[in-house]
């Protein structure tokens, strides 16, 4: 999952930024509002981290000024304004969830794999395709009940391509689900992931639609266990 992160403060951004790469997500971070509505004119994101407290701009008016302009990922605002008024105020500006610092890491990411569920229109973190089960908040995947063993950037492949089932994603939109603007990327590097990917769970889990790009399969334990 790639999160967008727009905190101002460099020690709990860090931080958010660590616990959040270990349970699989992708996180760019931003430190103002300038920055933030560049970075989502720029790139797609799955969810957002808000915090209120801005240096060159309120994040309440932030929020109300993106969904004005038609802003549909779900926010998180996560803030230590913790009265009731501000929480309301949060809501109503266009936030999907409200989280007070300090917090858990565990519930932060538990809170964002919600929303973005939510979005999705799931009612539970398990997607299924086919003899496939993918748990997302978990990290777990299974194919005819094996349990199969993917790195992390085959997971957020797998997820891009489970994401938009019946469409096709260019192989733009596949690298931005699983690498950072940061990463130092390979050109192959795509296609390694692919071709793992292919290995696990079959050949056609990811097929090429050529000169657009690439879509979601059927996942097939037989070809995967032949000798």
């Amino acid at each position: 999952m790639r999160v967008l992160l727009t905190e101002d403060d460099q020690l709990i951004a860090e931080g958010v930024i660590a616990g959040l790469n270990a349970q699989g997500f992708t996180v760019e971070h931003v430190t103002n509002a300038a920055d933030t509505e560049a970075m989502v004119s720029a790139a797609q994101f799955d969810v957002m981290i808000l915090d209120l407290g801005l240096p060159d701009r309120d994040g309440l008016t932030l929020l109300r000024r993106l969904r004005q302009r038609s802003f549909h990922l779900p926010v998180l605002i996560l803030t230590a304004r913790d009265s009731i008024t501000d929480r309301v105020a949060g809501l109503q500006a266009g936030g999907d969830d409200y989280l007070l610092k300090p917090f858990d890491l565990r519930e932060l990411a538990a809170r964002l794999h919600t929303l973005h569920r939510r979005f999705q229109g799931r009612s539970t973190n398990l997607i299924q395709h086919g003899s496939l089960s993918v748990d997302p908040s978990t990290r777990e995947t299974f194919l005819c009940d094996q349990s199969i063993d993917l790195s992390r950037r085959e997971q957020s492949l797998l997820k891009a391509l489970l994401d938009n089932k019946g469409r096709i994603v260019s192989t733009d939109q596949l690298k931005d689900a699983i690498y950072g603007f940061s990463d130092d990327v390979e050109s192959n590097a795509l296609n390694v992931h692919i071709h793992n990917l292919r290995r696990k769970l079959g050949s056609q889990i990811v097929q090429t639609v050529r000169g657009m790009g690439y879509r979601l399969g059927p996942a097939s334990v037989d070809e995967i266990n032949e000798p």
